[in-house]
C-alpha cells in the first residue's frame, strides 16, 4: 500500500483527498490550512472531510518550517500531493517523497499557471478550461504533466460555476491515473512553459469596472468576480455598486458614452467600447434594486457610467 502526505485545502482538496482514500491510499498525515476569518468560506473544510475518513491532520503556519518538515519525513512518504493548497512546498519537503510530489492545478498547464486561474480564465473569456495532475518542481506549476481533464467555460458562465466544473474534473482526472500512478506506470510529459502563461492572484479592488470598455469585457469581469467573489463593483449616480450579473444583448462595436437605462422593464448598461449588457442583479448602498426600484429613486433619464477608474460621475440624489 502506498502512503501518503497530502496537502489540501478547498473542495478540490476535499473532493482529491476522498479519492485517494477510496483507491486505498494510506494517507498518512492531511495538512491543510486553518481558515481565514475574513474571507468568505462557501467551501468545503478539509479538516473535516480528513476527520470523516479518520485521517489525522495538522494546520501550520508555516509548512515549510522545520518542525512540520521533521513530522513529514518521520512518516517516510512513498507520494506527497497537493490539491489546493496555497503555498508552494519547499525543495525539503518535496525532496521526502520518494516516489514523486504532484499537485492538481485548476487549468489546462501550461496555460494559466499560478493564482486564481478560474477566475483568470473567464475573465479571458476562455472557452475551455480544466485540471492538470502535474509534478511539482521549484517553479510554480512548472512540473511534468500526469494527466488532464478539460471542461467547457459557457458565455454566461461565473467563476464560481466554472470552478464547480474544475472540482470535478480534478475529481475525474485523479480518479483516472491514480491506479497507473500507483503502480508506476503512469504517463509522464513535459509542461512547456514557454508557450503558455503565468497570473497572480487577483484582489477585491480589481473588480473595478471600467465602462468605458466593450460589453464583452465589462459581462467577463462581472462574471469572473461574481458571488461568492467580492463582485464587479461601480458606482451609480455617486452610490456605490455592484453587479452581480450580466448578459450581453448587443455586441456592436460602436463607442458611446457609458450610461445606464431602465428600458422596458430591464436595467440596460450601454458600455463605452461598443455593446449592450442587460443587468440581471444590481445592488446599490448595498441592497438589491429592481429596474422599477432605481427608476424611482433615480428618474427615467440615463444615468452615466463611469469609465476608466477612477473617474466618477456626479450625484444626481
Amino acid at each position: 500500500m502506498s502512503r501518503a502526505v497530502v496537502f489540501a485545502y478547498h473542495n478540490v482538496g476535499a473532493r482529491c483527498l476522498r479519492v485517494l482514500h477510496a483507491h486505498g491510499v494510506d494517507v498518512r498525515l492531511v495538512v491543510t490550512h486553518d481558515d481565514d476569518p475574513s474571507e468568505t468560506h462557501w467551501f468545503a473544510r478539509v479538516a473535516d472531510v480528513a476527520a470523516d475518513l479518520g485521517l489525522p491532520w495538522i494546520a501550520p503556519v508555516d509548512a515549510n518550517a522545520p518542525d512540520p518538515v521533521a513530522t513529514i519525513a518521520a512518516l517516510a512518504p512513498d507520494f506527497i500531493f497537493s490539491f489546493y493548497y496555497r503555498r508552494m512546498l519547499g525543495a525539503p519537503l518535496l525532496a521526502l517523497a520518494a516516489r514523486g510530489a504532484l499537485n492538481m492545478h485548476g487549468s489546462l498547464l501550461p496555460h494559466y499557471r499560478g493564482r486564481a486561474p478560474v477566475n483568470w480564465a473567464v475573465l479571458h473569456g476562455e472557452r475551455h478550461t480544466g485540471a492538470t495532475l502535474h509534478y511539482m518542481a521549484d517553479k510554480p506549476d512548472a512540473g511534468d504533466i500526469v494527466a488532464q481533464q478539460a471542461v467547457p467555460i459557457l458565455p454566461d458562465d461565473t467563476a464560481k460555476e466554472v470552478f464547480d466544473k474544475v472540482t470535478v474534473a480534478a475529481e475525474i482526472c485523479l480518479d483516472g491515473v491514480l491506479p497507473a500512478l500507483l503502480a508506476g506506470t503512469a504517463p509522464r510529459r513535459h509542461n512547456d512553459i514557454a508557450r503558455g502563461s503565468y497570473f497572480g492572484g487577483r484582489r477585491p479592488e480589481d473588480g473595478r469596472i471600467d465602462w468605458s470598455q466593450a460589453a464583452a469585457n465589462v459581462h467577463n469581469l462581472v462574471r469572473a468576480v461574481a458571488p461568492p467573489y467580492p463582485g464587479a463593483f461601480t458606482t451609480i449616480a455617486g452610490h456605490p455598486a455592484r453587479v452581480l450579473r450580466t448578459r450581453i444583448v448587443a455586441s456592436a462595436a460602436v463607442r458611446t458614452a457609458p450610461t445606464l437605462v431602465v428600458a422596458h422593464g430591464n436595467l440596460v448598461a450601454r458600455c463605452g467600447g461598443g455593446g449592450i449588457l442587460r443587468i440581471d442583479a444590481l445592488e446599490i448602498d448595498g441592497r438589491i434594486h429592481t429596474p422599477a426600484m432605481v427608476a424611482e429613486r433615480f428618474g427615467d433619464a440615463p444615468l452615466p457610467l463611469p469609465g476608466s477608474p477612477g473617474e466618477t460621475p456626479g450625484s444626481r440624489r
